[in-house]
Parts: C-alpha cells; structure tokens; sequence
C-alpha cells in the first residue's frame, strides 16, 4: 500500500464540461487506487506552484497520480507541475515532464515526427510564435487546411469554420491571425487529410507498452460539404448531431487488416520515438489511398469512463482498475 496524492488542475464552477471532465477522472482513479487498497488524498493545483510545493510536502505521498491537463488555464503550462516534481524528486505517473511539454505543443511535436520519418500532414505557423514553417511546395495548388489551436486538446476551438481552402500563405496567416485575436493563444494550419480518422492507444506493460484495439470514429449521417472531425462540439455538446452521430467502432473487416498493422506499428514507433510512459494516445487520420498520417501524440489522455481510452480497454479485456494498476506500476522511470 502506498499513500499517492491524485493531482488534477483546479476546476472553476463556470469552467466549460472540457476542464470540469478532469474531476470525473480524479473521482474514477481515486476509486481504482483505494480498491487496490492505496491510501488516496485528491490535491487541486493552481499557478501558485510554492503553495503546492508546500502541500506535498507536509503530505508526504509517495506517488503522484498526474492529472494535471493545465495551469491557470493555460495548456501551454502543461509542464510545470511535472517539472516541480521532479526537482522535488517526488515519482509520478505518465510521460515526464519535457514530453509532456513537446507532445502538448502541435508543431514542436510535428517537427520531431518529420525528423524520425513519421508521416505527419504538412503544417504552416505557428501564430504567434517562431517563425513560420511549412512542409513541401506551399504553393503547388490548392489545399484544405484545418486551422487548430497549438497547445489546447480536447478539441478547443475546433468549429466547422475552421477549414479553409487555399494556396495563399497571405489568407493563411489571416486566420491564424483571426483565431490569435478572437479566442487567444497561438494557432496554426495543418493539411486536412479527407478519409477516416483513428485513435490508438497505449498502456505500459511489463515487458513493453501494450497497444489496444483501434477505434474508428465513424461520422453517421454527414451530409456532403459538412467536415468530418470532431470538433468541440462532437466532444463536448451531449445534445448536439456531432456528439450523437460520432460513435467509435473497433470491429473491422479483413480488408482493414493491413491498415490496422499499419497503425499500431506506427503507434509504437512514436511512444519509442518520444519516450512515453504510463499511458497515451495516438491520433490519425488515413486518407483515399489507405496512408495513415499522425495528427497528434496525446501523453497525457482523457481517461474518464466514458471516453476513448476506458472504451479501448474493455475492448482489450482490461479492467480500469488494471490499467490503473499498471500505470502506477509504471511510475517512477522519470526520475
């Protein structure tokens, strides 16, 4: 039995159902840790990084389960609680803190991909920020691109107007420009892959990470011209036609075989690449000609009942309390 301190980002009362869904995690996990009869404290974690330090401290656990999805609202400070960790020397669960940091930023992440000769779309931008890049001829033809925030996940700020057709890095640089202004923080453009889209995930295991059944996101009912991707909305509006017609299936035809390899060979080759631990997902989208692209390198996965990693584990066999389990077992290689 071990005394481990569950710490997830403070959550205000009018924060959106995104940054609430963290305290149903905390609530699922803490219940997983005392059924393994782990003595359990729930700890919110805000900017003031002194005052945490001074909490964890006087506690004295002997693990930290990481849930930690921001801090003051920003998920580009991912990383500090993490970091304080380890200069506290404190073990904790999942990837450590320069992964988190490098997988949560879009493009960073990308650039490491193109590096290790993973297939990731071509990117412009960030806005604001470094100068702007971008892969292959930019102004070879027409493109669509999809116009996506650079640190937030959970589909923040995504929206069917964020896809934009062009070949002008002018009207580019304009949008990003627009979502910078109107919603705040950076953004950038990435090469929308038209065809299915993918989601594979990974839990730690004794002799190496363990990939569970891919999950297909299937877009029932979209009429022609409206976007397939889960947006905002298909997330996070229960009542809305995206999240009721955005169902995952993991049951699949023989003539999907190769793809699905393909995919989780894949998915292994990026926790190798950047040396992920605990647990995380792996997003893709495949396109016409069956070549699956990395959209995202998720270290740090929603892990609520009702979402894509729980789901993928019953569909392996896997009890939460078991990944629950192999995670903390997994804790501790950061340091």
């Amino acid at each position: 039995m071990m005394r481990i301190a569950v710490v997830h980002n403070e959550v205000a009362a009018d924060d959106g159902p995104d940054a609430r869904d963290v305290l149903t995690q905390v609530e699922t996990v803490a219940a997983s840790l005392a059924s393994l009869d782990h003595e359990v404290i729930c700890l919110g974690c805000t900017l003031d990084l002194e005052v945490m330090q001074r909490k964890l401290t006087a506690l004295a656990p002997q693990l930290i389960f990481n849930l930690v999805e921001s801090l003051g609202g920003y998920g580009s400070l991912i990383h500090l609680f993490p970091s304080l960790l380890e200069a506290l020397q404190l073990p904790y669960t999942g990837s450590n803190a320069e992964v988190v940091r490098l997988t949560s930023n879009k493009t960073a992440a990308k650039n490491k991909m193109q590096e290790a000769g993973l297939p990731t779309p071509a990117w412009y931008g960030p806005y604001p920020g470094a100068r702007a890049q971008y892969l292959e001829d930019f102004s070879a033809h027409d493109r669509t691109w999809i116009i996506k925030s650079l640190w937030e996940h959970a589909s923040i700020g995504l929206d069917m107007n964020s896809l934009v057709q062009t070949c002008s890095a002018a009207i580019l640089m304009a949008e990003l420009t627009k979502r910078a202004s109107s919603l705040g923080g950076a953004w950038f453009a990435e090469e929308f892959i038209e065809g299915r889209e993918f989601n594979l995930s990974l839990l730690a295991g004794d002799s190496g990470p363990v990939v569970m059944p891919p999950a297909e996101i299937c877009f029932d009912g979209f009429e022609p011209g409206k976007p397939r991707i889960v947006d905002y909305r298909a997330k996070w509006t229960e009542d809305s036609f995206e999240y009721q017609n955005t169902p995952r299936r993991f049951d699949f035809d023989a003539d999907d075989t190769a793809l699905l390899a393909e995919l989780e060979k894949l998915a292994l080759r990026c926790w190798d690449v950047f040396a992920l631990g605990g647990y995380a997902r792996v997003d893709f989208r495949v396109d016409a000609n069956n070549r699956p692209w990395i959209l995202e390198i998720n270290a740090n996965p929603c892990i609520s009942p009702d979402a894509g990693f729980a789901a993928a584990l019953s569909k392996a066999g896997i009890s939460f309390k078991e990944a629950v389990q192999a995670i903390v077992a997994d804790a501790g290689r950061v340091l």
